[in-house]
């Protein structure tokens, strides 16, 4: 324990983090998006985020040591890769921003301070990466460093104030972007999964303060003569990886979230709408065919128009005041409202179809249509039909006889 403590270095070394598990987990978050972003372009949010996760992608794919040693390789120049990994970072910095402002201000993103904003941000980033290859342009560094750049130049002219410049443009941009996540996720009437992933985003922005602040103490460090850069070798970048899992995770999780939740939606209502179907089916002698490739919600769709449709077709067998009755009867049995409403049409089905199987064309002086309600809540009948005790109790208390067709299960 005293030997990790006196050697820091060596302790955060075990929590090493591959540079490739973030950029993994950024391109799936970026394949996820990619369609919607495609189909959709000139949407402004849409492109921010692809922008975002794009530059993500790319400073973990240039930042790692190997990549840096064959950009500096390809080019000729030593520590060519380091304005290159800045510019990078940077444009990820202002990314982040220009994400969040088009994104908290929703539908009104095209307005003019919207607009303004989105200028300022680019402005002002541009110049910034402008300034840090002008700066190693000036500076003197001959010596390739693959690991500890910012600390070994820490101190030489020009390059001392392109590493600053970039880790303050980083540190600026976290911070506000940070809070915008923070003043955002405490409004109310927010989505859930959308609540979830701004409190990942924020806690990946954190983060990436923690990787700023070790970075700017190790090189602080360096102007006072101390040596602590295993804040900048060894803690930034672990910090740096799991920043971008939760950024990455932030985005994936509103729309993964969704997608879900949809999919749960479309296969709840399907699966209700069986005892109703499976009732239809019965009666007309024929289902909706089976499609290999239909999506859930084709298949709802054709569950919902097979119904439907076979609805229509009994509509000149239902008595109506058949209806009333049972649904009066529901309520005195303590059936709220809408419950009852229900019952009483799964009532009125049932003895529609026992009066079709006896005279399939009758005189119609005491029926009628009265079929509105059931084609607008076929979900409610059908969950009705599941409970026939209760079906048995309502008909029972109408004065209609005993329900001669069986429910299917």
């Amino acid at each position: 324990m005293t030997q990790r403590a006196l050697d820091p270095s060596g302790f955060l070394g075990e929590l090493y983090i591959s540079f490739w598990i973030p950029t993994a987990v950024l391109t799936a978050a970026l394949v996820i998006k990619l369609p919607t972003i495609i189909r959709l372009w000139r949407d402004p949010l849409l492109r921010a985020v692809g922008g975002l996760l794009l530059l993500a992608c790319a400073v973990f794919v240039f930042c790692t040591p190997a990549t840096i040693a064959r950009v500096n390789r390809l080019t000729g120049v030593p520590n060519i890769a380091a304005p290159w990994c800045y510019s990078l970072i940077t444009a990820f910095c202002g990314s982040c921003l220009l994400l969040l402002v088009t994104w908290r201000n929703g539908p009104s993103g095209r307005s003019a301070a919207t607009r303004r904003a989105r200028r300022w941000v680019v402005s002002v980033y541009s110049g910034v990466i402008v300034a840090l290859w002008a700066l190693f342009l000036l500076a003197d560094a001959p010596e390739e460093r693959l690991r500890d750049l910012d600390t070994h130049y820490a101190t030489t002219p020009f390059m001392r104030e392109e590493i600053l410049l970039y880790l303050v443009a980083h540190a600026v941009a976290c911070l506000i972007t940070a809070r915008l996540v923070r003043n955002w996720v405490r409004t109310e009437g927010l989505d859930a999964w959308l609540r979830s992933g701004l409190r990942l985003l924020g806690a990946g922005y954190v983060l990436n303060l923690v990787f700023a602040a070790a970075k700017l103490t190790a090189v602080a460090a360096r102007w006072c003569g101390r040596d602590l850069d295993w804040l900048s070798t060894d803690l930034a970048p672990p910090v740096a990886a799991l920043s971008a899992i939760l950024v990455a995770a932030g985005f994936i999780l509103p729309h993964a979230g969704q997608y879900l939740r949809d999919r749960w939606r479309v296969r709840r209502a399907h699966r209700e709408l069986r005892p109703l179907y499976r009732l239809m089916r019965t009666m007309s002698g024929e289902g909706v065919p089976f499609v290999l490739r239909a999506t859930p919600e084709l298949r709802l769709t054709r569950r919902e128009t097979f119904i439907r449709d076979t609805l229509l077709a009994l509509a000149r067998h239902i008595d109506t005041g058949l209806g009333r009755r049972s649904y009066d009867a529901a309520l005195a049995l303590g059936h709220p409202a809408e419950r009852a409403r229900a019952l009483a049409a799964a009532v009125s089905i049932l003895a529609a179809i026992e009066t079709r199987a006896r005279a399939p064309e009758p005189a119609g002086a005491a029926v009628g249509p009265g079929t509105t309600h059931l084609l607008q809540e076929i979900g409610a009948v059908s969950r009705a039909l599941r409970r026939p005790a209760d079906i048995a109790a309502v008909r029972a208390r109408a004065g209609a006889p005993a329900a001669g067709v069986t429910v299917p299960e």
